[in-house]
This record gives C-alpha cells, sequence and structure tokens, in this order.
C-alpha cells in the first residue's frame, strides 16, 4: 500500500490555488469605479525600442478612491506612457503634468456594469473549469494508482472522496471571489 494521499493532495492543493489566484488577478483588472493600480498591469509602453510593462517606466499610485496616477521615471517617456493607457482598449483618459500622469476613473454606466458582471462570470466559470480539470487529473492520478495495485479499491474511493471534497471548496471559493465582485461593480 502506498500512502501517498498528502502528496497528491498537496499537488491538487497548489494547482487550485493557482486557478483562484489567477482569477483574483483578473478579477483586479476589472474596473469597478474605484481607483485600483491593477487596472494598469495590462498596459505595454513603447520604450527603449521595445514594449515593457507600465510598471518598469513609473510607479503607479492611487492619491484618491477616483484618480490613479502614474510618476514616470524617464521625462521623454511621458507621452508614450500617456498613449499606452489611452490604446489599453481599458476606457481610461490620461493627463500629463509634467512627470506625473493622471489617469482619472470615471464613474461606470449601467450598461457597462453589466458588461463587467458578465466579464466576472466568464472569469469564474474559467476558474470552475480549470479546477474541474485539476480534479480530473487528481481522478486519474488514483485510478493509475489503483490499476497498478498500489492502492486498494477502498482507499482509491477515500482518496476520491478527498479529492471531491477539495474541488468543492475551491468551487464554493470561486463562486464567493465572484459574488463579492458582482456586489463591487453594482455598488459604486
Amino acid at each position: 500500500m502506498v500512502s501517498d494521499l498528502p502528496s497528491l493532495k498537496a499537488d491538487i492543493t497548489r494547482r487550485m490555488d493557482g486557478a483562484l489566484e489567477t482569477l483574483r488577478r483578473e478579477f483586479a483588472g476589472l474596473r469597478t469605479g474605484r481607483a485600483n493600480p491593477a487596472l494598469l498591469e495590462p498596459v505595454r509602453v513603447e520604450a527603449y525600442g521595445s514594449e515593457v510593462p507600465l510598471a518598469q517606466v513609473g510607479t503607479v499610485n492611487v492619491p484618491e478612491p477616483r484618480m490613479l496616477t502614474v510618476q514616470v521615471w524617464d521625462r521623454s517617456l511621458v507621452s508614450a506612457v500617456e498613449r499606452a493607457i489611452r490604446d489599453a482598449g481599458i476606457g481610461l483618459n490620461p493627463a500629463s503634468d509634467g512627470q506625473l500622469v493622471r489617469v482619472p476613473i470615471p464613474i461606470l454606466t449601467e450598461q457597462r456594469r453589466l458588461e463587467l458582471a458578465k466579464l466576472a462570470g466568464k472569469y469564474a466559470e474559467g476558474a470552475r473549469v480549470a479546477v474541474r480539470g485539476v480534479r480530473r487529473d487528481g481522478m486519474e492520478q488514483i485510478k493509475a494508482l489503483e490499476k497498478k495495485a498500489l492502492i486498494g479499491e477502498d482507499e482509491g474511493k477515500d482518496w476520491a472522496d478527498a479529492v471531491q471534497k477539495l474541488t468543492d471548496q475551491y468551487v464554493k471559493k470561486i463562486d464567493d471571489a465572484l459574488a463579492e465582485k458582482e456586489r463591487d461593480i453594482k455598488q459604486v
């Protein structure tokens, strides 16, 4: 008999944590009407002959609830930063003030709120699919161990139950994160 459930469970937990963390990062990038530095994470700036993440050319701050600022380190890149934010497709219109780029966060329309809620739901479903994929891999590993006669049928069933419980916990965490994000979107 092999008592490898802890390492199997640790691997499954690590992979499900990854799916949940990815979902949280995606949610952070959704604009809820409140300023959040994560809104500018996808922005890439044309600088020094290549495209680099915004964080490599300046510091993003939140001076007030509906305003982001980017302190650009190199004065020659201010217009490139403005252009990158404007062209990123996130609905923001920056204005520069010397080396500081101000990015006001506009109030969301009801239609945009519905679009954001729908997009949040899509992200959550992607995370659920990822978690279920991890569960499927875990179940296949258990079946393979049973087939090789390394674990018994009863032990395999116990392991499968443990994997299913873990899956249910992560799906609930995903649903909770979605509900919280939807509240944020509707509340502002």
